[in-house]
């Protein structure tokens, strides 16, 4: 067997390799206001492969973020996320997810507002769909706050991912994420309505 013939078997194998590790990995997308503070919680839990930053449920085709933020195009900022579901279950996200909203505020998150900031289920199939109706049942019923739950699940439509400059904002520009999140008031709003139990 030639050398050729050695690296192509085993650039076949990895192929395939990574072709199952892919088949076994499920999406999830959640929005919950200014998406650079959504991808923290998720990016620290065993079983997450990545988290995407971008726009979900608008008309526009290819939004950009001057677009969106605008409010024009019908879109919400969101996080896409890649897990395995053998490592993390959708139930586990879905629980991460609702500590880290604002689930009381319609087309708002925080100290951003419009539309394009309101928070939402955006489920892949019918055990999602059934997965997020039954979390938020259960949530209704043991909520720690007294307003009433008014967060979508609505089914997923086309994502887009935002620019590059937004995906691993709190990574690549530290300080200023801390600045904006605090600024915003998230951490204090969430203390509030969860009892200090989100993570960011």
């Amino acid at each position: 067997m030639t050398l050729r013939t050695i690296l192509a078997v085993a650039l076949l194998a990895w192929s395939a390799h990574i072709q199952a590790q892919n088949e076994r990995f499920e999406t999830a997308t959640f929005a919950g206001g200014c998406f650079w503070c959504m991808e923290p919680p998720f990016d620290k839990l065993d079983g997450v492969v990545s988290t995407t930053s971008g726009y979900i449920g608008g008309q526009k085709a290819d939004p950009t973020y001057e677009e969106v933020s605008a409010g024009t195009t019908g879109h919400t900022e969101a996080v896409q996320i890649e897990y395995d579901p053998t490592l993390i279950s959708y139930e586990e996200l879905l629980g991460v997810f609702w500590k880290n909203i604002d689930p009381t505020t319609a087309d708002r998150q925080f100290c951003d507002t419009g539309s394009q900031y309101r928070p939402g289920i955006f489920y892949h199939g019918d055990e999602q769909k059934n997965a997020a109706e039954q979390s938020l049942s259960a949530l209704q019923q043991t909520k720690p706050f007294a307003e009433p739950i008014v967060t979508e699940i609505t089914p997923a439509s086309t994502f887009y991912p935002a620019e590059e400059y937004h995906q691993d904002y709190y990574q690549k520009n530290p300080l200023r994420y801390k600045y904006y999140r605090f600024a915003c008031g998230r951490d204090k709003r969430l203390e509030m309505l969860w009892g200090g139990s989100s993570s960011d």
